[in-house]
Formats: structure tokens, C-alpha cells, sequence
């Protein structure tokens, strides 16, 4: 018995010592298919399963901007075994503007991994406006009041125009949508003035004449992108990116968390991915768990002020 015991211990402890991981992944996408999130989880996803050994299987779980499916992986094993794709909605802007509504702490619940890519916003307005830059605008919005348009009450595109209007004390009134695609509809049939959007989703519009880019809101310019930024007009303070990142659930092992942020950061600085990544208008970082942790700090409390700024209620 004695013997069966030990022979016992020494097979369960030389299983607890094969390196991770050993077993499929689950990385969740908090959104549905077909957007830029669950392009950037499904090409880091087949990445990862080549470099790691293991598959590592994508599963959309939509659902109350991205809470249902971040929900899943607070709550799930802090193995290394369920990852979640988080984004600038989930773990930046709802942290500060509606944290209530969350069944998650987006900091204490997550361990964060790496930063995967940004995509810069730009101020987009409609030709017929006449404007054709970002002092421009500023000029009109302070002699009369202007609309813009947002994916909702609460949403990046909201946040970021209100950051603008703090900044440049210009009068403009939010008109939310279901979504930045109706929002820029409306924006070319000129029942809107203006939108901060993630500058991919206007660059068609733009590129087929029916809306006009002023500037990105980055604090230098992008290779690639023609553009001036919002820095160079006077408000260097205009820094919006859409952003997404790998977190696992809280008291991940540290060595876990290591290997993955060392993976991620070889699959999208080195590999056929960033190029992937660049095509979707996005830029590759590949972090530190430090330093997301870190950019995710500032990026809710830099939220947090404009919230209270605004005044900004949740509806």
C-alpha cells in the first residue's frame, strides 16, 4: 500500500510539472464575430497554438458590451486555460463610467497579460460642413452649437468627443446610436457635424470622398496615415485609441502569465501577424503584463475625469 502511495505522489507531482500548457485553450472574444476584436483574437489565437503546442480555440460570447463574456473569465480557473481578448469598452471606459452595472471588477479580477494593438480615433465630420481642419471645427462649435454622433451613451466614441469638447470648449450636444456604423450613416447624410471614431471604420468613407478626416487623436503622426493629429491644432490632450489586450482570470501563476506575454509579444512584433494586424489599421504592441497593467490604470482613470468633467450619468 505504502508503495502504491508513493508511486501515487510521484506520478500526480511529475504531472503537476509538465510545462504549460498541456491541454486546448479557451480565448474568449467578448463580441461577436466579424468585427476587428474577433479578426485580432482568432489571428493572436493561431499564433499562439503554434508557438505554445496546443490549440487554442476562439469563443464569441456576446453580450452587454463585452460584460457577459469578461464575467466568463473572471469567474473561471486562474489556470491559464481561459483567456479573454478584453478591449477598450470592457476594461477602460465601463470601469468608468457605469463600474455598478458590472459583474466584474475589470482591475482586482483579471490578470493582465499583454497588450496587443491600438487603433487610433480621428475626428471625422461631413464635407458639407465646410470645415477642413481641427481649428476649423473648433471655430464653428464656438460660435454655435454642434451634434456628434457615438455607438451609444457611454460608448468610446461618447467619452472621446466629450474629452474634445473639455478640451477645446467648444458646444456640441451627443446623439447616441446602436452602434458606430448608424452613427456614421447619419454623419454622411448630414444630420450629423462631427465623430470620434476608430479611424478604420471611417477610412472607406473618407477614401470614397463622402466624409472628411480632420486629424488622428495621437500624439504624433502614424506612418501610413496621412493625416495631421489633434496635438498639432493645439490639444495634445486628445489621445484616444481603441485598444485590445489578453487577460486571464486573477492569481494567474506568474510564470504562466510570463510565457504568454513573451508568446504574444513574438507573434505580434515578428511574425506574418503584424503585418495582418498593420492591414486592419491596427498598431502591434505585444506588452509586458506590467505594462498593461500600468496602461490600464491610466486609461480608466483618464476616463474617470471625463466622466466627472461631464457629469456623465449611465442610463
Amino acid at each position: 500500500m505504502r508503495r502504491l502511495l508513493i508511486l501515487t505522489l510521484l506520478i500526480a507531482q511529475g504531472a503537476w510539472a509538465q510545462p504549460y500548457p498541456t491541454k486546448p485553450i479557451r480565448l474568449i472574444a467578448p463580441f461577436a464575430p466579424g468585427g476587428a476584436l474577433d479578426l485580432i483574437a482568432r489571428g493572436v489565437g493561431a499564433k499562439l497554438s503554434d508557438s505554445l503546442g496546443q490549440p487554442v480555440v476562439v469563443e464569441n460570447k456576446a453580450g452587454a458590451s463585452g460584460a457577459i463574456g469578461s464575467e466568463a473569465v473572471a469567474k473561471s480557473p486562474p489556470d491559464g486555460y481561459t483567456l479573454l481578448l478584453g478591449a477598450t469598452t470592457t476594461h477602460g471606459i465601463n470601469p468608468a463610467f457605469n463600474p455598478k452595472s458590472l459583474p466584474y471588477d475589470a482591475v482586482k479580477d483579471f490578470t493582465p497579460v499583454s497588450l496587443v494593438a491600438t487603433i487610433p480615433h480621428a475626428l471625422i465630420v461631413n464635407p458639407k460642413l465646410g470645415v477642413n481642419s481641427v481649428k476649423e471645427l473648433v471655430q464653428l462649435g464656438k460660435q454655435r452649437s454642434l451634434n456628434f454622433g457615438s455607438a451609444g451613451n457611454g460608448s468610446p466614441h461618447h467619452l472621446a468627443a466629450e474629452l474634445f469638447k473639455s478640451l477645446s470648449g467648444i458646444q456640441a450636444v451627443h446623439v447616441p446610436y446602436k452602434g458606430s456604423g448608424p452613427a456614421l450613416a447619419d454623419l454622411m447624410a448630414g444630420n450629423l457635424d462631427f465623430i470620434s471614431v476608430e479611424y478604420t471604420a471611417a477610412e472607406p468613407h473618407v477614401k470614397s470622398g463622402k466624409l472628411k478626416a480632420l486629424a488622428l487623436a495621437t500624439p504624433k503622426r502614424v506612418p501610413g496615415i496621412d493625416l495631421p493629429t489633434v496635438a498639432e491644432a493645439g490639444y495634445p490632450g486628445f489621445d484616444v485609441t481603441s485598444w485590445y489586450a489578453i487577460f486571464g482570470p486573477a492569481g494567474m501563476p506568474e510564470a504562466v502569465t510570463q510565457k504568454l506575454s513573451g508568446e504574444i509579444h513574438k507573434a505580434v512584433t515578428g511574425t506574418d501577424l503584424r503585418e495582418r494586424l498593420q492591414g486592419l489599421g491596427t498598431t502591434p504592441i505585444g506588452s509586458s503584463s506590467e505594462e498593461l497593467a500600468a496602461f490600464q490604470r491610466a486609461d480608466i482613470e483618464r476616463w474617470l475625469k471625463v466622466v466627472r468633467t461631464a457629469n456623465l450619468k449611465p442610463e
